[in-house]
């Protein structure tokens, strides 16, 4: 693991310098079929099975994807919910980020939908790593078919993810304008040749919440990044920062287009998920359960 996420890190270095980053904005064609995890028949509707998992694979870019869709008991797809995209580190896949973050049983429990896209080659094309995928495209057909045929809310669209995950979450909401409400970095960043471009950000409001952990070994990269989107788009604070229990600070800020940012500075956590008990990259001692804390921002922050 950190191994690879080194392999990102130079990445950054040489985006900086000013190597152009991989990644395109055309969406091929695409074919999908929806199977669930069991071994129920694929033509069951969601409705008839409710907080059961179920995957879904389509052609895409030539190559077969496919995405996680995780329904709460209460589901109907008569009622629009909320749709949060859970994005996998690297390496990784929908299994591993569903594990720790327990954004199943937080789905549950407050009525969401998640859909957890799988990275091709456990990867996804972000910012600094990883691959040539058109992964913006791949992601903007999988929230596509969430509000068409599992009846998503359009206008309460979430995006967030650990690590490459976490990047991809900046990337999606500058490059799908329109799309998201706000994102959630976890261990994440704006980084790379595309966010040192002055005019690369979002042109409709995204209102960020993230966590950085003062023992993670990228956190001078992440912390320029926030600074920097921040000032791309003309935040100003909201008050002083906040001291919360073992050194954690909190930090807000609007910004010109209305959106927020609010940065939780973990002076405990390394390169992981704050507050998760279970799974990889798991950090149980941060301070903070970002899992709670992403869903309390999202559902105050519609479009």
């Amino acid at each position: 693991m950190s191994r690879l996420r080194h392999i990102a890190a130079l990445a950054s270095v040489l985006c900086v310098l000013g190597a152009t980053a991989c990644g395109g904005s055309s969406t091929p064609e695409t074919s999908t079929t929806t199977q669930p995890l069991s071994s129920l028949p694929a033509a069951i509707p969601p409705t008839e099975n409710p907080g059961q998992d179920r995957a879904v694979n389509l052609e895409f870019g030539g190559k077969q994807r496919s995405y996680v869709v995780h329904t709460p008991p209460s589901y109907a797809d008569s009622t629009s919910l909320p749709l949060v995209v859970a994005m996998h580190s690297f390496p990784g896949d929908a299994a591993q980020i569903a594990t720790t973050t327990g954004l199943n049983a937080k789905a549950d429990k407050e009525n969401f939908l998640v859909v957890y896209p799988e990275g091709y080659s456990s990867a996804y094309n972000a910012l600094v790593c990883c691959g040539t995928e058109d992964d913006v495209g791949f992601i903007r057909t999988v929230i596509a078919e969430m509000t068409t045929q599992w009846k998503a809310d359009p206008q309460r669209v979430y995006a967030t993810g650990m690590s490459n995950g976490g990047d991809m979450s900046y990337k999606l909401a500058v490059e799908l304008p329109g799309t998201f409400a706000a994102i959630a970095p976890v261990s994440g960043g704006f980084i790379g040749a595309k966010a040192a471009d002055a005019a690369y950000k979002p042109t409709t409001p995204v209102s960020v919440i993230t966590f950085l952990g003062g023992k993670d070994r990228y956190i001078s990269q992440f912390d320029a990044g926030i600074t920097q989107w921040q000032q791309r788009l003309a935040c100003a604070p909201t008050g002083a920062p906040a001291s919360l229990a073992q050194g954690i600070t909190l930090t807000k800020a609007t910004c010109g287009d209305g959106s927020e940012v609010h940065v939780y500075r973990l002076p405990e956590m390394g390169h992981g998920w704050a507050g998760a008990e279970q799974g990889v990259l798991s950090e149980p001692n941060a301070g903070v359960d970002a899992t709670d804390l992403l869903w309390d921002f999202f559902k105050v922050h519609p479009k």
